[in-house]
């Protein structure tokens, strides 16, 4: 094995010095400037939505080059797409570093490393599996291959980025609430044939890449010394998004050196799902103790309204400074049904354009690909050009791709086709909210049965062949970012992009958040979802809702999203001018009320946010109107299930204990309690051993009589268990502290029973 070049020393760089440099920090504010030049590393570098974070990065390696800090030569930048990487290269050239930085993707830079570890070690160079689809397909149930490889594939990714093996993937994958389309025994089984065919037929995929890169650098030393060599400053863009996978090659790349720096956002974290892990950013110092955490608080996209409205979606967290004036207040609206909608937004779409205006600088947003048809259908009605950035493209989707593989081998009409355009009818149950992959790819077949239609109605006699052909075309069209169009894309899609006008649609339960995210961090990771499309927009922000939405045929009932009374809260407290004083005032007035009630993200709190949000719009009040969140947070920590532990609760009272109490503990028994939302453990003295022999049985009846007498015709365990009264009539407690001390006597019923129990204990003796 040969190694190239000396280890560890760094070349003397001639004429560098902090003076040729000074140019690079101009126009850079007080945090920028800091961010750019501060020696302290490990360096995490937290910068928000608009607050330079690009400009922050090139800046930094080109000052740290050209002040001699550090040599250009030996910068491995890390991006997660070429595209950025591209970018990074490109801002560099212009800063005067040439091609001289090292920048590339995590798998790119892998791949390279390991083709030089093969070809030192006269390894033969396994075959690049750049289709998982191919592979996968034949080992799934013949009756699933059309409909679900693309969500085994997803599973088997996550699996990989996650580092969890075939045998431990079926105990992970429901510890982490995972929600496969095959049972996970099945998709256990499926990934461990898949790693056994790459084995056999020596394959790598790209997962592979990281891992075996990992393994070379650990237990190859000369090989991993003059790589480390090789690249001594590490920098690392959108740092929210790594996952354990890269994060275990990052720190073999780094075997113990400080030098890095990392850039990103935890606001933005929205991969989670895909498999990263945003703890690495947001306790950095944690995983690189030592490090130095610097923040990026001044926004120079949006005004003080968007990011206000936008800061809500987070609940609580202070806005960033807005670097612009004031603009236009964000707009909320509801329509019928989702047609209404799309006619709605194309309406305001027109009047945000002007006379003059450029289409471009404008975009709709939707949580799935499924809502995008009627929006750019809808568009498309009003004569507005309009392109689609749906996250996965259509043509890009593998169930898409097999349908249409033997039609771009057909020269029969396209008519004879058109059966083969739709997904496997087993499985689409039509439901949106219940299963949104069924959504999405029905939704998928659905529009490509409309561009079926669109290129019969151009070439009747059209081909199966010319229909493929076309297809590719208008799909290409459909991409080109050079195009005068109102954008329509997903709120995943969206992220890193920014428009003038930003129009967000469909903000109803079951799609923000969407109906599969049922724990605490999926709904975290929903509202950060939230607040990237937010985000998005630089001066107007326009939020609309549908009472009814159509999936195929059928029709459902919305509900607004429960987040969106934060949001309308938001706008209503818009205070024209948006001085930085009341900013100031305001913001600290949000974290005092987030200190005192805030309420966690879960399932049971939102399904009691959506209600109340129903009960407000049904009277036309504010929500806190009807509960404020002191209270909820108060049911929360009694979690009556009578309504006599109900009146217990801070801010209800027997007039809304009369009204709302069934709805209320309707609500809280269709959830468990979690150990998460449980009031403090209260401190009991330790009971001595208790024999149920020691219990006096004539105490034992006349407790059963005052039982059934408490518990005024309902079941008499639900006042005390049999074993409870045992324990009463054997310690006989005469305080408050006894009486906690006996198993199934809590708080709660000893504030509804613990002086008359005292009282008749004490009459006993």
């Amino acid at each position: 094995m040969s190694t190239t070049g000396p280890l560890f020393t760094e070349e003397p760089r001639d004429g560098a010095s902090e003076s040729d440099a000074d140019g690079l920090l101009a126009g850079l504010n007080d945090e920028q400037r800091h961010a750019v030049t501060v020696d302290t590393v490990p360096l995490a570098i937290r910068a928000g939505a608009g607050s330079g974070k690009t400009r922050v990065l090139t800046r930094r390696i080109a000052w740290r080059s050209q002040a001699g800090r550090h040599d250009p030569r030996r910068v491995l930048a890390l991006t997660f797409t070429r595209k950025a990487a591209g970018q990074l290269r490109s801002r560099l050239r212009s800063l005067g570093l040439r091609d001289q930085v090292a920048a590339g993707t995590f798998h790119a830079v892998a791949y390279a490393q390991l083709r030089t570890w093969w070809h030192e070690n006269d390894v033969r160079e396994p075959e690049l599996l750049d289709r998982k689809f191919r592979a996968i397909t034949p080992l799934l149930p013949r009756d699933r291959r059309s409909t679900d490889v693309l969500d085994v594939v997803t599973e088997i990714e996550w699996a990989k980025a996650r580092r969890i093996p075939p045998e431990a993937y079926a105990d992970r994958a429901e510890g982490f609430g995972r929600n496969p389309p095959l049972p996970p025994s099945t998709i256990a089984r499926i990934y461990r044939d898949y790693e056994d065919l790459k084995a056999d037929q020596r394959l790598v995929d790209f997962d592979d890449l990281l891992e075996q890169c990992v393994r070379a650098l650990r237990t190859d030393k000369a090989f991993g010394d003059a790589q480390r060599w090789r690249f001594r400053h590490l920098y690392v863009d959108e740092f929210q998004d790594v996952n354990p996978l890269q994060f275990a090659l990052l720190a073999a790349w780094l075997d113990g050196s400080d030098d890095l720096c990392v850039v990103g956002d935890p606001d933005q974290a929205i991969y989670g799902w895909n498999g990263a892990d945003a703890d690495h950013l947001e306790r950095f110092t944690a995983h690189f103790p030592g490090g130095t955490v610097v923040e990026l608080r001044q926004n120079y996209r949006s005004t003080p309204q968007v990011l206000r409205v936008a800061a809500a979606a987070l609940r609580g967290r202070e806005p960033m400074r807005a670097n612009r004036p004031g603009g236009p207040t964000p707009t909320v609206a509801d329509h019928p049904d989702d047609r209404a909608e799309a006619t709605a937004i194309s309406r305001r779409v027109r009047e945000c354009r002007g006379t003059s205006g450029a289409w471009s600088r404008q975009a709709v947003l939707v949580r799935t690909n499924a809502q995008a048809e009627v929006v750019v259908q809808g568009l498309r009605d009003a004569d507005i050009p309009v392109r689609t950035r749906a996250g996965s493209g259509l043509l890009d989707r593998a169930d898409v791709k097999a349908a249409l593989r033997p039609l771009s081998r057909s020269e029969r009409p396209l008519s004879q086709h058109l059966g083969d355009l739709r997904p496997d009818p087993d499985r689409d149950a039509g439901d949106e909210d219940a299963n949104p992959r069924d959504a999405d790819r029905t939704a998928a077949f659905d529009r490509l049965r409309v561009l079926a239609d669109e290129f019969l109605a151009l070439e009747p006699a059209g081909t199966a062949s010319g229909f493929s052909g076309w297809l590719h075309s208008q799909a290409r069209a459909a991409d080109d970012d050079s195009a005068d169009a109102v954008e329509v894309a997903t709120f995943h899609a969206a992220k890193g992009l920014e428009w003038e006008t930003v129009h967000v649609a469909g903000l109803e339960q079951g799609l923000v958040p969407i109906a599969h995210a049922r724990q605490p961090d999926a709904l975290a990771e929903e509202r950060r979802l939230l607040y990237v499309a937010l985000s998005r927009a630089e001066e107007g922000l326009h939020l609309t809702w549908a009472q009814q939405r159509s999936f195929k045929d059928r029709t459902s009932n919305r509900r607004p999203s429960f987040w969106l009374e934060d949001l309308e809260f938001a706008i209503a407290n818009l205070d024209q001018p948006f001085e930085k004083a009341e900013q100031a005032r305001r913001a600290a007035l949000a974290r005092e009320q987030v200190r005192t009630t805030r309420l966690p993200d879960h399932p049971v709190v939102e399904e009691l946010r959506a209600w109340r949000l129903d009960q407000a719009r049904a009277a036309d009040v504010e929500a806190y109107k009807v509960f404020r969140d002191v209270t909820l947070a108060s049911l929360l920590s009694v979690w009556p299930t009578t309504v006599e532990e109900l009146r217990q609760v801070t801010g209800i009272g027997p007039v809304k204990a009369d009204r709302f109490g069934d709805d209320l503990l309707a609500i809280l028994a269709g959830h468990e309690r979690p150990a998460d939302l449980a009031p403090p453990p209260v401190r009991r003295p330790t009971p001595p051993p208790v024999d149920p022999g020691d219990a006096d049985p004539d105490l034992v009846e006349a407790l059963r009589a005052w039982r059934l007498d408490r518990a005024g015709g309902k079941p008499a365990y639900t006042v005390f268990a049999d074993a409870t009264l045992h324990e009463l009539a054997a310690t006989r407690p005469t305080d408050d502290d006894g009486l906690l001390a006996v198993s199934g006597i809590g708080p709660a019923k000893l504030e509804r029973f613990g002086a008359d129990l005292l009282a008749f204990l004490a009459e006993w003796e």
